[in-house]
């Protein structure tokens, strides 16, 4: 492919190397570094000029710091004449803080959205936004790519009694997306009704709908504590679930996730390597990784070649 640069920040090298052998190139050569006032400093280290260049940085880790290192290297690329730089964000920093849902509240996913834009990107190449109206945020086009294909994949290839499950939201938020998983697999869905006392920390659930002798499969778009997921999963079991998996795109695993999820109720955790999980698997066998590094890095392709990326959408590329 001529006339393409494939980059990569320092919060998941692995998934983009994966993204640049599955297009057959190199990576491209960047340093990053740190001075002792811990400023990052980015150089990149071959020319970009005439170039549609791609940088792969995902929001999790020190995501500061790699927000900032993005917004460098973007910048970078501009100024040294790149034709168009597109930021690939498989996990979009901040997307929670999308609504103004108390006094003095910050938006900040659309602070994030400004500073990419200012930065210098052109376009944006994301994966399953916590909120699909952060799309509406840039004045540049985004492609927002599901995991969706990736997760009916893995249902069917795993689950073994998969025609015998319910596909189960852990709020009332999901249910769009339960109801596209459900309706593809030909199942019935559930939602569970949660009510927060503060951030991370649930008072109450209302199960609505029926998993009585049915394989239980929660679907959430991230996990961040598990808190809800671990609280839902018993939920199910309560209300007759057999057996209860969850699938998220985003493992994000802080704080006590690891130990929730092994002392948990569930067959497994799905996610995709969005975010790095090899330190995560180590920790809770539970934990299983989908590859969705072909659905970015044909995502890349199809906007280099200037064509649709909607099949996307719906199919997983061979």
């Amino acid at each position: 492919m001529p006339n393409i640069k494939v980059f990569s920040g320092n919060s998941h090298p692995d998934l983009a190397v994966r993204i640049a052998d599955r297009l057959g190139i190199e990576l491209g050569k960047v340093t990053s570094k740190k001075f002792s006032n811990q400023e990052t400093s980015v150089e990149i280290g071959e020319s970009v000029r005439g170039e549609d260049v791609y940088i792969v940085q995902s929001g999790c880790g020190e995501v500061n710091d790699n927000l900032m290192e993005l917004l460098i290297m973007i910048n970078a690329c501009k100024i040294a004449s790149a034709a168009r730089v597109t930021a690939v964000l498989p996990c979009y920093p901040y997307a929670r803080q999308d609504k103004k849902d108390k006094s003095r509240a910050p938006i900040s996913a659309k602070l994030v959205a400004n500073m990419l834009s200012v930065a210098g990107a052109d376009h944006i190449i994301t994966m399953d936004l916590h909120a699909s109206q952060i799309q509406g945020f840039f004045d540049i086009p985004v492609d927002n790519l599901y995991a969706e294909p990736a997760v009916l994949k893995w249902i069917r290839e795993n689950i073994i009694e998969w025609k015998n499950c319910t596909i189960v939201s852990p709020d009332a938020g999901g249910a769009k997306r339960v109801t596209s998983i459900a309706d593809r697999l030909g199942v019935e869905f559930a939602l569970i009704h949660k009510e927060r006392k503060k951030a991370n920390e649930v008072s109450s659930m209302v199960l609505v709908g029926d998993v009585k002798d049915r394989i239980a499969i929660l679907v959430d778009d991230m996990a961040d504590t598990c808190g809800t997921i671990c609280h839902a999963a018993e939920k199910l079991q309560e209300a007759g679930a057999t057996k209860v998996y969850a699938i998220c795109t985003h493992g994000i695993f802080s704080g006590p996730a690891s130990n929730r999820i092994n002392e948990s109720l569930f067959e497994a955790v799905v996610v995709t390597n969005t975010i790095p999980q090899e330190e995560k698997m180590k920790k809770s066998p539970k934990i299983r990784c989908v590859d969705v590094s072909m659905m970015l890095a044909e995502a890349i392709r199809r906007t280099h070649n200037g064509e649709s990326v909607s099949y996307l959408f719906s199919n997983v590329p061979m």
